[in-house]
């Protein structure tokens, strides 16, 4: 990782301006992704890259535990807080 690549991942986790913040913001609080979308505007490319990450690990069995917690809230209704608590609660193992 790069200078520019660094820089821009903590504008889009710390800026208030991040579209992806904002649309993680609004998710957490029950808007739903259409709605974050419309109040956005614009792209939102954790949202599309979250469904591509989740079909490749499928498409080629790899198990991506937050993947598919982040993707089950966005896509299949999951509460975010039902998400973080199957997370804490996976059995241990080594990865």
């Amino acid at each position: 990782m790069d200078y520019l690549d660094f820089g821009d991942l903590i504008v889009t986790c710390g800026s208030l301006h991040s579209r992806n913040r904002r649309a993680g913001e609004m998710i957490g609080k029950g808007y739903s992704i259409e709605e974050a979308r419309k109040e956005i505007g614009m792209v939102i490319e954790s949202v599309d890259n979250i469904e591509v990450a989740y079909n490749l690990s499928k498409k080629y069995n790899i198990e991506m535990p937050i993947v598919e917690a982040v993707y089950n809230v966005l896509y299949n209704n999951l509460d975010p807080k039902d998400a973080v608590e199957l997370l804490m609660n996976r059995d241990l193992k080594a990865e």
